[in-house]
């Protein structure tokens, strides 16, 4: 479980200059029109935005090109074709969120930074070193509802490279729709006039039955444990990568029954729902939740969602069992619970959450004794070359949410012999985090196997 060494000198100081945030518009005019979103996308759940950022090395064949002006021009052509990403959510009754086709612009901020990807590190995983720097959050910005849906910061680096930063709206795509607007215009900005693959919204493919029919249990949405708790809100929380190879996989696969088939994802998923629970030192009888965020794009629908359909097309059941069944059975049990979670996913199960959402008002998932890992590994975001090649790394931009402490990922991460490997991000309180640093240690028979958020080792001058 071998990760890279941290890099960043602990005396380096960088200044970065930020112009004003400019509101980039559609190149073309485009139609005034309102668009509801689907029963999926509107829920409370939905209802958040998620951050990025990619590093990308100067490239010689590229003199002369500014990363900005590309960036910038880029931009504003894909929104020619996802135009409704311009425009602005409004709500409507029973809180019915739809887009009002405005043409308004996304954010977009230029930026310039006396450093360089030398010097940041860049060959650190999650969570990324100064994101609040090469991603400025302008005050007022992040409302649901009549905000930008999305917001980019290009940063120039002295050493020629650049970072490309993003905040989008979840409501209006999940992360292969977001994924699929950056192909597009990574394609524009390499000379194309037109994505290879053309935007499709036919939110109204995930709806509700009408009438609407629930024919599941949801308890991703029923807190069966009320007033219990994961932690403190006034313990600190830690952010730390885990890189999983061949040899780490293999070790985990050793500890389920001979012949048990299953996926990295769902290995992953067992294993760390259950040393998360012994690192946080639950209460035995304590409920604890596993929530398995599932993409159904291609499996799901006969005939399959349109290529091209950037909504979001995703469900989160939940496997609950107790601290003290999860943490003293072997690994099996808890991915017994993961392979039967991931079963419930049908198309009737999709229309079922639509149609509890249009039912109930849509809530929330209960967030609460919750783990989430979302599996990011096959949704593409290391494929953009915008003119510089692919980025050198890049993914979200926390290990976890601020807001959920309970939220993790799952990104692709290459070596420089160019291995395929699996980086696990999460956050977790200061010593329920040393805890599971032991855990690992101590099945891997590794020396350190983290890399933790070195934030602190480097003081930044900022300025608009």
């Amino acid at each position: 479980m071998e990760l890279p060494p941290p890099t960043t000198p602990s005396s380096l100081v960088f200044k970065i200059h930020r112009r004003e945030p400019e509101l980039l518009r559609p190149a073309k005019p485009t139609p005034y029109e309102f668009k509801h979103l689907s029963d999926i996308d509107d829920q409370e759940g939905m209802r958040y935005f998620v951050r990025a950022i990619y590093f990308y090395r100067h490239n010689p064949s590229m003199q002369g090109k500014d990363p900005v002006k590309v960036m910038r021009e880029a931009i504003a052509k894909a929104l020619v074709f996802y135009y409704p990403m311009a425009g602005r959510l409004r709500e409507g009754p029973n809180r019915k969120l739809m887009v009002e086709c405005t043409g308004e612009g996304v954010l977009f901020t230029e930026a310039d930074a006396q450093v360089t990807l030398e010097e940041l590190g860049v060959t650190l995983q999650l969570p990324y070193p100064y994101t609040d720097e090469f991603l400025f959050n302008v005050p007022g910005s992040t409302e649901i509802l009549n905000c930008p849906l999305l917001m980019f910061q290009v940063t120039r680096l002295k050493c020629g490279g650049f970072t490309f930063a993003f905040n989008f709206n979840h409501a209006i795509c999940d992360g292969v729709g977001m994924s699929q607007f950056c192909s597009a215009v990574s394609e524009i900005a390499c000379g194309a006039d037109a994505p290879s693959i053309l935007p499709v919204w036919e939110r109204h493919l995930l709806d509700s039955t009408d009438p609407p029919k629930v024919t599941h249990q949801h308890l991703e949405y029923v807190d069966t444990a009320p007033g219990e708790v994961d932690h403190s809100s006034e313990e600190k929380l830690v952010d730390r990568s885990f890189l999983f190879g061949p040899k780490e996989l293999s070790t985990l696969r050793s500890l389920v029954p001979p012949g048990e088939k299953c996926t990295s994802f769902e290995l992953l998923s067992a294993y760390f729902w259950k040393c998360r629970t012994i690192a946080l030192q639950l209460p035995p009888d304590q409920e604890v939740r596993l929530m398995c965020t599932l993409n159904a794009r291609h499996k799901l629908f006969n005939p399959p969602l349109p290529r091209g359909y950037y909504g979001n097309a995703i469900v989160c059941p939940v496997a609950l069992a107790t601290a003290s069944d999860l943490t003293r059975n072997p690994l099996g049990y808890a991915l017994e619970l993961v392979k039967k979670t991931k079963a419930q996913l049908s198309r009737d199960y999709f229309s079922s959450v639509a149609s509890l959402m249009v039912t109930t008002g849509r809530p929330c998932y209960v967030l609460a004794r919750t783990f989430e890992l979302s599996d990011i590994t096959h949704v593409g975001l290391s494929e953009w070359d915008y003119g510089w090649g692919k980025a050198v790394c890049g993914g979200p931009a926390d290990a976890g949410d601020p807001e959920f402490f309970g939220c993790g990922y799952l990104v692709p991460f290459t070596n420089q012999k160019g291995e395929k490997r699996i980086v696990a991000s999460f956050s977790l309180p200061a010593l329920a985090m040393e805890r599971l640093s032991r855990e690992l240690k101590t099945m891997f028979d590794i020396d350190q196997p983290t890399v933790g958020h070195l934030g602190s080792q480097m003081s930044i001058k900022s300025s608009l």
